[in-house]
């Protein structure tokens, strides 16, 4: 090395110390890489990026390669580095290793790992696509040394009782992917960041969290005189209604409005005429996850259902349209405004139905009352206070002041309620 100019070892050493950056980018950029944004371009077509995954499958051969490289790198470069302090401080060894130990410690940090490193992470794609033009080949050259070194880590996991899967795994749970839906920004818009996390959450909320409650069912009483029969199917909102006997328990089947139209205009209409037009009807268990009960919907060729409890009993209805609805929300353009159970008043409150549904009280206006404990508001102040309370009694439910306006039968039927400013 006494014969090699000062000059030429220096421009060695950055070399190297370029090589250790190039390494060291290399490594961060490839493990900050966006691995669906990345399979989206490789199916696309991109070279680069289909050759970046390809080396990102086996991540523990491909850490491998870039931990060699880097290593070899640092190791000659900092004997390079002695050199060159031994030829500047020939009568003095120690200051000469002190010096080149001191000096390349701050250029490698600076230079070849903070710097770099802290780029790639940032730019990952700039990174690793011009990379594995490298890397790729390095693997091949390096391919007994990468395999010797994968196994022996391998064993020293094995022996620690870790267990580890050879290739990555970008299977994502479900609460994951909700969390990238959640912070997708302004890459996706509102409305379709609602839509999907309501797709997310349907197996988490049940036909019972979301039907129309039996006293609240509308339909066709076949005990009624004819007259009564042709006013509710001519007031009536709905398109399907079921037909029953006295009690929703006794139902005979679902009638669709169009198929009314021979009873209405029949001069002397019979009821049997809405009987033979009423469909079989569809029942629901009360614990059936909304995303299962989507896909019955979807295979019975049915949109409206009953909801029975564990003993067979009719506790409600549940439709179509209450699914969707938990999905993309309302389909009314003024939630608020539209409601039968949400009054707004003038001094910042709510007074609200005790038969509202929790669920529907927290979309309409963004609110978080807990789901858990019941379905309706009234269900949820008496599960809080364990008892039925009495009219004009005040209590706190998480962020919530609520004022019980009036009670009657045994449960809450309006309620005043205003949200507590921190």
């Amino acid at each position: 090395m006494n014969d090699v100019p000062i000059g030429l070892l220096f421009f060695s050493l950055a070399t190297l110390i370029l090589m250790s950056a190039f390494f060291s980018s290399s490594e961060t950029g490839m493990m900050s890489l966006n691995r669906y944004r990345l399979r989206h371009k490789a199916r696309d077509g991109d070279k680069s990026a289909n050759r970046t995954e390809q080396l990102l499958k086996r991540p523990d051969q491909l850490i491998g390669v870039i931990l060699i490289g880097n290593n070899l790198v640092n190791i000659a470069a900092a004997s390079l580095a002695t050199v060159i302090a031994m030829r500047m401080f020939p009568d003095n060894t120690d200051l000469a290793i002190s010096v080149a130990t001191l000096l390349l410690t701050i250029v490698v940090l600076v230079f070849a790992e903070v710097t770099p490193k802290t780029y790639a992470q940032q730019n990952p794609e700039r990174i690793a696509y011009p990379a594995s033009h490298i890397l790729k080949p390095l693997k091949s050259l390096l391919a007994p040394a990468v395999w010797a070194i994968t196994k022996i880590a391998a064993g020293l996991m094995w022996l620690l009782g870790i267990r580890h899967s050879v290739e990555a795994s970008d299977a994502l749970s479900k609460e994951e992917l909700r969390s990238i839906v959640s912070e997708s920004g302004e890459h996706l818009q509102a409305k379709r960041q609602n839509m999907l996390l309501g797709v997310l959450e349907l197996d988490d909320v049940t036909v019972e969290d979301i039907m129309v409650p039996k006293h609240e069912v509308r339909g066709i009483d076949l005990d009624w005189d004819i007259e009564k029969i042709r006013l509710a199917i001519a007031t009536t909102d709905h398109t399907r209604m079921p037909v029953f006997k006295g009690d929703l328990d006794k139902v005979v089947g679902m009638l669709h409005v169009r198929d009314t139209a021979e009873f209405m205009l029949a001069d002397e209409p019979e009821k049997v005429m809405l009987t033979r037009k009423a469909s079989d009807p569809l029942f629901v268990p009360e614990s059936m996850p909304l995303q299962t009960q989507l896909l019955n919907f979807q295979r019975d060729k049915k949109r409206i259902g009953l909801v029975v409890d564990e003993y067979g009993d009719i506790q409600g209805l549940v439709t179509l349209e209450d699914i969707l609805e938990e999905i993309v929300g309302e389909f009314t353009t003024d939630q608020l405004g539209d409601s039968k159970v949400i009054h707004p008043q003038r001094d910042g409150s709510y007074v609200i139905d005790g038969s509202a549904s929790v669920r529907e009280v927290n979309r309409s206006l963004k609110w978080e009352l807990p789901t858990e404990e019941a379905r309706t508001l009234s269900g949820l102040i008496i599960e809080h206070l364990e008892d039925i309370p009495d009219a004009n009694m005040s209590l706190k439910i998480a962020h919530y002041a609520i004022e019980i306006l009036q009670v009657k039968d045994n449960t809450i039927t309006a309620a005043r309620i205003s949200l507590i400013e921190d």
